[in-house]
């Protein structure tokens, strides 16, 4: 938890909106804040004139082009996302005092379920059935048990400690890898350091990336990432798009180095039509959606306005980033 100053008087909430989508439950702000909206073009107008901003559209660049600059900044920045890399990649933002909360708590069941589909898709060959569904065909096989099976979880966030209790209570055996080694675990005996993952690799069935996207993780599963894989193991990845080496993957695919993988982000979003990876056999792709269920965005409102309520009052904010580690360390989490 941090705290940063509170302006006197009514403060100025800028918000920087989804065209067509402002954020729900502002209205509990109503005589608290003066709410003022922007786009990526009026941006880098509204900066000086802000107390806290908040990054609604958590999907532009807009940050940080527009904060470098001359004038004030404001204090708090909250994104409505769990990553905090587009507002890292600002160095004048992470130099500067202001503090950035994220909405850590918010996707973590929801992309803990969705990986978990991922898995029993690809175990049970649904893709297989549907297509083979569509050609009334009638062609029995044999599919994959899940119970028993192994898998490396990489991000020890909560993110991936929920990915980890869903995986275990299908039957999976869960090994987690973060930043730093943790000898005693209540939930999973140990997380492992990052340093371990390459002798990890070799024994997964499973290989799931929720790893925050920071310099020492970007570019993490490569062409040599992919080769120390079982020729069985399946890759999924709902971390972000730069944590894989795009092409290195379409040929671990291709060269049946490894046997499936499902990606919900990419390097480059929305994913363009003439992208190669449409079209890998044994490539699922959705379109970032892992974390949206029906309701998300009300609660990414409530978050942002509970936390409003402690940054109005002076209290300690919850989900403060480490910008220098970037992402939120537990001390920080509620």
């Amino acid at each position: 938890m941090s705290e940063t100053t509170v302006p006197a008087g009514i403060p100025t909430l800028g918000v920087l909106g989804v065209p067509g989508g402002d954020p729900p439950d502002l209205e509990r702000l109503s005589g608290r804040a003066r709410v003022e909206y922007a786009d990526e073009g009026s941006l880098a107008a509204l900066l000086p004139a802000v107390d806290a901003l908040l990054v609604w559209d958590f999907t532009s660049d807009a940050v940080r082009r527009a904060w470098p600059g001359a004038g004030p900044r404001p204090g708090w920045v909250h994104t409505a996302s769990a990553g905090v890399d587009r507002l890292l990649g600002c160095p004048e933002l992470v130099g500067s005092e202001t503090v950035i909360t994220n909405a850590r708590g918010v996707f973590d069941q929801p992309i803990a379920e969705y990986v978990a589909g991922l898995v029993l898709a690809l175990a049970k060959d649904f893709h297989g059935s549907w297509e083979l569904q569509r050609q009334r065909r009638w062609r029995h096989r044999e599919t994959m048990r899940l119970a028993g099976t192994h898998a490396i979880v990489v991000g020890s966030g909560p993110i991936g400690r929920a990915i980890g209790r869903t995986l275990m209570a299908l039957g999976v055996e869960v090994e987690l890898v973060g930043r730093r080694e943790r000898p005693t675990d209540p939930e999973f005996g140990r997380i492992h350091a990052g340093g371990a993952l390459d002798a990890l690799l070799p024994s997964a069935d499973w290989v799931v990336c929720a790893a925050p996207l920071t310099e020492s993780t970007t570019g993490m599963f490569d062409a040599a990432a992919f080769a120390r894989m079982k020729p069985t193991a399946r890759f999924v990845n709902v971390g972000r798009g730069a944590h894989v080496v795009q092409e290195d993957l379409v040929e671990a695919l291709l060269s049946h180095r490894i046997a499936a993988a499902a990606l919900d982000v990419f390097a480059d979003e929305p994913l363009p039509s003439g992208s190669p990876l449409w079209d890998v056999p044994g490539l699922l792709v959705s379109p970032h959606m892992s974390g949206d269920t029906v309701g998300w965005r009300d609660d990414l409102a409530r978050q942002f306005c509970d936390n409003f309520d402690r940054w109005a009052a002076g209290e300690p904010l919850f989900n403060v980033v480490d910008k220098q580690l970037g992402y939120v360390p537990d001390r920080s989490a509620p």
